[in-house]
């Protein structure tokens, strides 16, 4: 068995949206106990994010809450904020929020008051823009910083309006940072006894994604530009269409661009001086996926799958999310995982120990539902069945 890795471990979820929710639910699946805090009106916002709505809440929400456990506090009630507080101090060991800036410390729940506290606690923080320089203040969203981060400025095609990166991959991945921190800081706190405050952000996290990018600028001084489904440093290595439809061909290094040739029936390439090896490819970039395309477009993609299979060349075809999710491979993998009442189907952690992959144990949580049992430590088996 693999639930429950992370068992013993009682996190606080100060958060909203997505960022902070995925990471505690990250934690959650890997078998913590999270402790969701919720306004007492409307909740997350992310509740409301819809349609399409499924069993009670937006599909969103319900996307990023499962294995969770619900609380509502109103922070301007000084006995709820207090009964908080005093929670935190005697059970949690882990904290992670991503409240707009300041927010937090007008309540006294920020990492630095509570950790004055109870020196053991691990808290993180997941701000917009960082927790320093002059936009520290500011709040932010996923698209914001795809923009801002360079992101958004090479996806697309060039000479068309820039276009986000469809997943929320910023808030995902900022996350999966604040769980990577936290569980960095937990090894030390097994050692020394002490914990910390953990600073994570959408920006970092979208700069991080910039690493290559980045390193092509510093390298060479060009800016690099939008390259639609292609690689800039990489040829051939994009989306093609077929007769029918689209597929994607990675030939990723001059044996493989060498097996694409022959697949092809172009042999001559691989000795062409304008396509000998990936610098000169790169540089003949537009020529050479104009013969490409030529070549893909006389066929359907099946039979270029099929080929290209047969050939040894890295290819896959082009799917739409009804696809994907019916996918036998998809279905081979167990990642879409069924809540214990049958009535949803939710993509699971892409991890799995000893070949098992965690379980759905939990349905995402009505507002409020666990109040009662958190604070007041009732018996919450008959509240915690969904």
């Amino acid at each position: 068995m693999v639930d429950g890795l992370l068992s013993g471990l009682t996190v606080v979820e100060l958060g909203h949206s997505v960022a902070a929710p995925f990471g505690g639910q990250t934690l959650a699946i890997l078998g913590a106990r999270v402790i969701k805090i919720e306004k007492p009106q409307n909740g997350d916002d992310a509740r409301t994010w819809g349609p399409p709505f499924w069993e009670g809440a937006s599909s969103c929400f319900q996307s990023l809450n499962r294995e969770k456990l619900s609380v509502a506090i109103d922070f301007k009630d000084d006995n709820q904020l207090e009964e908080l507080k005093a929670f935190i101090c005697s059970d949690a060991d882990l904290v992670i929020q991503n409240q707009r800036p300041g927010l937090l410390k007008r309540f006294g729940l920020d990492g630095h008051s509570l950790r004055k506290q109870k020196p053991s606690l691990i808290y993180c923080n997941i701000g917009a823009f960082g927790a320093a320089g002059p936009l520290s203040h500011k709040p932010g969203y996923d698209p914001l910083m795809q923009a801002f981060s360079g992101i958004m400025s090479i996806t697309g095609e060039e000479g068309r309006e820039p276009v986000r990166v469809g997943p929320s991959i910023i808030d995902m991945a900022a996350g999966m940072w604040c769980c990577i921190g936290l569980l960095s800081a937990l090894h030390r706190r097994n050692e020394t006894g002490e914990g910390c405050e953990v600073d994570t952000s959408l920006y970092e996290t979208a700069l991080a994604w910039m690493t290559v990018p980045s390193a092509i600028y510093l390298s060479s001084d060009k800016v690099p530009a939008r390259t639609g489904s292609e690689a800039p440093m990489l040829v051939p290595y994009k989306v093609y269409r077929a007769s029918d439809d689209y597929l994607v061909i990675g030939a990723g290094n001059d044996n493989l661009f060498g097996r694409l040739c022959d697949v092809l029936g172009v042999p001559e390439w691989k000795t062409d001086e304008r396509f000998s090896s990936n610098p000169v490819r790169v540089k003949n970039r537009k020529t050479l996926n104009r013969d490409i395309q030529d070549l893909i477009g006389c066929d359907t993609r099946d039979s270029w799958i099929k080929k290209l299979d047969d050939g040894g060349v890295p290819n896959t075809p082009l799917q739409t999310v009804d696809q994907v999710v019916r996918h036998p491979q998809t279905v081979a993998l167990g990642m879409l995982q069924s809540s214990p009442d049958g009535k949803m189907n939710l993509m699971g952690v892409p991890l799995s120990f000893d070949g098992k992959r965690p379980e759905f144990l939990r349905s995402p949580p009505e507002l409020g539902q666990h109040t009662q049992t958190i604070l007041h430590k009732e018996t919450d088996d008959q509240n915690d069945q969904n």
